[in-house]
């Protein structure tokens, strides 16, 4: 709608009818106002908001003043940078006037010029002229201005990387120069040392052998470093460079997951990670292993001690006093076992049996004798007797019921039983069949009984055609497989089907199921009640009406 500034003041009269207007185009009756661009203004926009301000009236009705302006920014206005080194066409040959004095270039003067200063400049030789610069306008915007990255090229970044790598060669193959020179030196030494030795011995050098100076040196090549340590002589202290990692991980001892568990948190494995090597011999054996072998046990008992002791109100302290926690622990058990030696003495004396509590000679109890018998690889006797094996007081090796083996010489794992390994019986006290008995046990597992249906399944199908057609002509027979009635792929016979449409329509006429009764008392009905083609042809009768749902209607809301 057009503003009151550019109307000018409204008689009563145009007052009145630019109400009356707004009016019918609230309620539909008027067609809206348009605007400059031809489209519809809501006529229910407050007059606020719709009516232009004085510097933005353009006197027709228009909403432009409450739209954002078109952006007018110029592309590239972020990431537009100069072309560093842009030249401008192939260079001129001769020197031009107003041309810079040192490379011949018309962009810039002498004094400008970034180029080495010439002896000769280009403006007297009129050689080597500098073809021109491009010379760019890029508009940078706010953000452009403050980019403190703005043109930078990320692939200088690579000459940091290659000057690192160099410094890092220089500096490993100095280190490895003055370990070599001083692996020499100290050798050196200790060879010196070697030889001032043997001259105090006052023996002549040309008797000695290579053999002993060999050892020698090799006897004070200790005082030298190694390689990656620092050995000092004196104190026998070796402080191991960490930059060699000649020990092998806790964590990768066995690599199998389900082995010992790695706690990486505390760097400790409790468990021995090789199950099989004895701890003894293995290399590690576990935290475990290293916790309750040694004094470590002692440790243990005497901490707890100290605990004992401070709840019955002792001052017993082991960080505080160890000392003294020690000495307190020893008088402690002597007096345990003087106790346990007063106790034991007193229980005899009251209840008798001191006899009882003697042991039995070595001898008698190891079962060792003079005894010699040898043993052949086989484990039959060669020289000597037999040990008469020990014999318990139950029935061995009796055999029952014409069995050669004693029951429970055989499991089942099919059914969880025991039972005789001569025939394969789970019964006790059942009459042994012998291998046959075997056969017929597995004759009768689940595995058997499924592999026999489905090869009788296979040649039912590979039967001949004379066959089929005798089965054909037969009364209705049905196959004994577990799908249901009408599923899978169905071969239907048509003459049967033909016999099924009359009997289905004569049922439906006469009603009931009387033809069906008189067939299941003749016999003539097969395993199921329902043969395919029976079902094929109650489906070809059906009629639409026959649906009980057909007639349904739902007469509630519908959304």
């Amino acid at each position: 709608m057009a503003s009151g500034s550019a109307i000018g003041k409204l008689s009563r009269e145009e007052f009145r009818r630019q109400k009356d207007l707004e009016a019918a185009r609230k309620a539909g009756t008027a067609p809206a106002a348009l605007d400059e661009e031809g489209k519809p203004i809501n006529p229910h926009i407050p007059q606020y908001i719709s009516q232009a301000p004085w510097y933005l009236d353009t006197g027709a009705p228009s909403l432009s003043h409450q739209r954002r302006p078109a952006a007018t920014k110029p592309p590239n206005e972020i990431d537009g940078w100069y072309d560093r080194g842009a030249r401008a066409g192939p260079a001129a040959k001769k020197y031009r006037k107003g041309a810079c004095e040192n490379c011949g270039a018309m962009t810039h003067k002498k004094q400008d010029c970034l180029e080495r200063p010439r002896k000769k400049g280009a403006k007297f030789t009129n050689k080597d002229i500098q073809a021109d610069e491009i010379i760019q306008e890029v508009h940078t915007g706010y953000d452009a201005k403050r980019d403190r990255w703005n043109g930078y090229d990320p692939t200088e970044h690579t000459r940091i990387y290659e000057e690192f790598e160099a410094l890092e060669e220089a500096r490993k193959k100095y280190r490895e120069e003055e370990i070599d020179k001083q692996t020499a030196t100290d050798l050196a030494a200790a060879r010196k040392v070697a030889k001032a030795g043997k001259e105090k011995k006052d023996a002549d050098p040309d008797f000695g052998s290579s053999d002993e100076e060999d050892a020698d040196e090799d006897k004070y090549a200790d005082a030298a470093d190694a390689v990656g340590q620092k050995l000092d002589t004196k104190t026998r202290i070796t402080v191991r460079n960490l930059r060699i990692r000649e020990d092998t991980a806790k964590y990768l001892i066995n690599l199998d997951p389900e082995s010992a568990y790695y706690d990486p948190k505390t760097r400790s494995m409790r468990d021995a990670p090789l199950k099989n090597v004895p701890a003894e011999e293995a290399k590690f054996a576990g935290e475990n292993f290293f916790r309750y072998s040694g004094e470590a046990p002692q440790v243990q008992q005497l901490q707890l001690f100290a605990w004992q002791a401070a709840q019955r109100g002792n001052d017993v302290h082991l960080n505080a006093a160890p000392t003294q926690g020690q000495l307190l622990h020893e008088e402690f058990e002597e007096k345990k076992e003087k106790m346990r030696d007063i106790n034991k003495v007193s229980v005899l004396a009251k209840y008798g049996g001191e006899q009882y509590l003697e042991r039995a000679p070595r001898e008698v109890s190891d079962s060792q004798s003079e005894y010699y018998v040898e043993y052949s690889r086989t484990g039959q006797v060669i020289k000597g007797k037999e040990r008469v094996k020990a014999r318990s007081k139950y029935a061995e090796d009796v055999y029952i019921n014409n069995h050669t083996a004693v029951w429970g010489s055989w499991y089942d794992v099919a059914s969880g039983s025991w039972g005789y390994a001569c025939c394969h019986s789970s019964t006790h006290v059942s009459y042994c069949s012998g291998e046959a008995g075997k056969l017929a046990a597995q004759a009768s597992t689940a595995q058997a009984l499924l592999a026999s249906s489905s090869s009788s399944s296979r040649l039912d199908n590979s039967s001949a055609p004379d066959e089929q057609m005798e089965a054909s002509n037969a009364p209705t027979e049905q196959n004994y497989s577990k799908k249901r009635v009408g599923e899978g792929d169905v071969t239907l016979d048509k003459e049967r089907l033909a016999q099924a449409l009359a009997e289905e329509k004569k049922r439906k006429t006469w009603g009931g199921d009387g033809d069906r009764c008189n067939k299941r008392k003749r016999g003539e009905i097969g395993t199921h009640d329902v043969t395919e083609e029976e079902l094929e042809a109650y489906r070809m009768t059906r009629l639409k009406g026959d649906d009980p749902m057909a007639s349904y209607v739902d007469e509630g809301d519908v959304y």
